[in-house]
């Protein structure tokens, strides 16, 4: 472990400080941009392009173990036509509804008998 001294906290200061000055410099910069902004957007560089990726093509053993699923469900041999990624949350739902539907509440449940 080394040692601290006054002369390395004072390095250290002088170094947050400049830091500190140049990161109040940016915020003067980027408020003065906001400010000149005629609807209140701000237009900023982006510094890295989002690249967006292509599907990704499906190899023939995920085709034929979907195929022989379909087929098993079905009965019968059926077409595949599209296979794609659905990117929802409805499956993780209804696993959570099943979930819940399936315990057992010990709630009593009065009647009103009519004489």
């Amino acid at each position: 472990m080394s040692k601290v001294t006054l002369k390395s906290l004072s390095e250290e200061l002088d170094a947050l400080r400049q830091h500190l000055a140049a990161l109040t410099a940016k915020i003067g910069e980027l408020e003065g941009v906001a400010a000149a902004a005629p609807s209140g957007s701000v237009e900023v560089e982006a510094e890295e392009k989002v690249v967006l990726r292509e599907p990704e093509e499906i190899s023939d053993e995920i085709m034929l173990a979907l195929s022989a699923a379909v087929a098993a469900y079905l009965g019968t041999r059926a077409p595949i036509r599209t296979v794609r990624l659905l990117g929802s949350t409805a499956w993780a739902q209804e696993g959570r509804v099943s979930i819940q539907a399936s315990h057992r509440l010990n709630v009593q449940h009065h009647t009103l008998r009519v004489r």
